[in-house]
Parts: structure tokens; C-alpha cells; sequence
């Protein structure tokens, strides 16, 4: 005789909005923006929130734009933007268009890695600061055709670890882990998680810093499904990766987090997003979850951590 379906009740709203979203717009930049969105945040050992903000001006160049805040939700951006390398290098790989950024403390170093994009597809990039003020170029460090890179916060088996997305395909593409001895020299690829069936079907990516649990690496994610009309729909997906062999999902949740329905994540530049690049997880257990809508303005949502490890096995 057959088995009975089982189904498992989805936890509705274990992430919450903040009230005042967006926390940061385009007015709020201290210079021509179109939009202000995706912004890679950490508190930094001195207990103070620096957010680098990807900064969308009007003939579409881009920047990251460092922002200020002493509780994490009121940001006040610095009077300029990060400088860039003035090399013909950096110029003609990333031709003016460098974007979200994920920010990493490694063993008492920050580290910047985020998408260059240039007529050459995109790769990845890499910025190292003693202290969120000062920041140095290191180079490269993918081929083309990656982006969305992280750094996991510490040494995995002696290595440093990141995960990234290489486009495949029709662009659907899905997250790999690769490791390097020194940040630039990257090996040891695997795939982590394919496209899933249930609602993610292209495009699944890291987005926050992996936080380290006991039961794995939490790690927030997007992924994108398709509507009416061939419309991207970006939402944030959740997932549990082996502390030691992070290449293993031990749990992953079969539906969304988040998903775009305030007016605010259907209605920008782009329509029905929310991509996170960075989350901060505070002592009493709340995650802060930075996150870009419609590719327009920044906000800001929280969760339990426990509620949202939960969500990787039961939602």
C-alpha cells in the first residue's frame, strides 16, 4: 500500500520588515544617484555597522559608497565613494561597472569581493582594509562569467573558502565553492547546490557571509523563478552547508524567506527583487538582513537565528 503524502506546514514570517524601509535611498547619496541597493554590511570589532553601498549613477556607472551607522539601521554615507585603481587593467575589466559587494573579517582583515563587469562578461574582484576606511586593490580572482562571490569567515581545512555563482547555460547558473591559499589563487571546485525545482529555478547564489552554527554554515541565498511573460523574480532562500566540506547541503528550505511584495521591492529599476549581500548576526541572536529592493533602494529585514536554521529543515 502506498505511503501518505506528508506535508510540511511553511513557518510564514520568520523574517520581518522593518517598518521604516528603505533605510537608505538615492537622496541620501552625496551625489547623482539613480538608485542605491545590495549593499554588503558587517559590524566591525569596534561594535560599529559600515555598509558598502552599490551606488547606481545616472549614466549607469557604478560605485561603492561606504555608509556609517552605530545601531545598524541608521546609515549616514561617507562624503565619497571608495577609490578605485586608475590602471588600464582595473578600467578594462570592470569599464566602470562594480557592484555588490560582500564583506568579510578574516582573521582581523576585512576583504571586499565583488562583481567587475566589463565587455569581457564579469568576474571578481578583491579589496583587503585594516579598518572599513582605508581599502586596497588586490586583483582579481576569477576568470569570466562569475559573480556574486563570498568569503567564508574563516579557514576551511587550512584554506580560505568562498562560494560564488558562474553563470551556465541560459545564465541559470548555481552556487560552487573553491578554495585558495593566499585569496588570489583559487582551486578545488566543487558545486554546492543546483537550481531547485521547487522555486528557485535560475539563478541561485550566495548572497550574505555564511554564518557558522552548530549545525552547519547558514547561508542566505537568491534565486530567481519566472512569471507571466519571461519576468525575473528575485526572492532569498535559506540553506545549511557541512561545517567541513561546505561542497554538502545538509538542509535547505523548500520555499522562499522573503519574497517581493511591498511596493518598494515590485516597482524600480528593475521589477520583483530581493537580493541580499550581507547579514549581521547580533549577540541576542537576530539576524540583520541587508537587502536590496527592486534594485533600487536599500532595506533592511530580521530573523531569529534559530528560526532561521529551522527554516532549512522544516520550511
Amino acid at each position: 500500500m502506498s505511503q501518505p503524502v506528508v506535508y510540511v506546514k511553511s513557518k510564514e514570517n520568520i523574517v520581518q520588515r522593518y517598518e521604516g524601509n528603505p533605510i537608505i535611498t538615492k537622496e541620501d547619496i552625496p551625489a547623482a544617484a539613480k538608485g542605491v541597493y545590495n549593499s554588503g554590511c558587517i559590524k566591525t570589532t569596534e561594535g560599529k555597522y559600515v555598509m558598502l553601498c552599490r551606488v547606481e549613477t545616472p549614466s549607469m556607472k557604478q560605485l561603492i559608497w561606504p555608509a556609517d551607522s552605530d545601531d545598524g539601521i541608521n546609515f549616514t554615507p561617507r562624503p565619497e565613494p571608495i577609490k578605485m585603481p586608475d590602471t588600464d587593467d582595473f578600467k578594462e575589466y570592470t569599464a566602470g561597472m562594480y557592484y555588490d559587494p560582500r564583506v568579510t573579517l578574516i582573521e582581523g582583515t576585512y576583504y571586499v569581493v565583488f562583481a567587475c563587469h566589463s565587455g569581457h562578461s564579469c568576474r571578481l574582484g578583491l579589496m583587503e582594509s585594516p579598518d572599513m576606511k582605508e581599502f586596497k586593490w588586490k586583483g582579481f580572482i576569477t576568470e569570466t562569467d562569475n559573480r556574486n562571490g563570498v568569503l567564508f569567515p574563516e579557514k576551511i581545512n587550512g584554506l580560505y573558502a568562498r562560494l560564488d555563482r558562474p553563470n551556465t547555460g541560459d545564465g541559470a547558473g548555481y552556487m560552487w565553492v573553491s578554495y585558495s591559499p593566499d585569496l588570489i589563487h583559487w582551486g578545488q571546485s566543487s558545486a554546492v547546490a543546483m537550481t531547485q525545482d521547487e522555486w528557485g529555478w535560475k539563478k541561485n547564489g550566495p548572497g550574505a557571509v555564511p554564518i557558522k552554527t552548530d549545525k552547519g554554515w547558514l547561508v542566505i541565498y537568491h534565486a530567481v523563478n519566472v512569471q507571466c511573460a519571461a519576468q525575473y523574480v528575485y526572492h532569498l532562500g535559506v540553506m545549511l552547508l557541512d561545517l567541513k566540506d561546505p561542497s554538502k547541503v545538509i538542509a535547505r528550505a523548500k520555499a522562499p524567506i522573503l519574497s517581493p511584495v511591498k511596493e518598494y521591492e515590485l516597482h524600480g529599476l528593475t521589477y520583483a527583487v530581493v537580493f541580499t549581500c550581507g547579514a549581521v548576526l547580533e549577540d541576542d541572536g537576530e539576524v540583520k538582513i541587508y537587502y536590496g529592493g527592486a534594485d533600487t533602494v536599500q532595506c533592511l529585514a530580521t530573523a531569529k537565528l534559530d528560526d532561521l536554521v529551522d527554516a532549512c529543515f522544516n520550511r
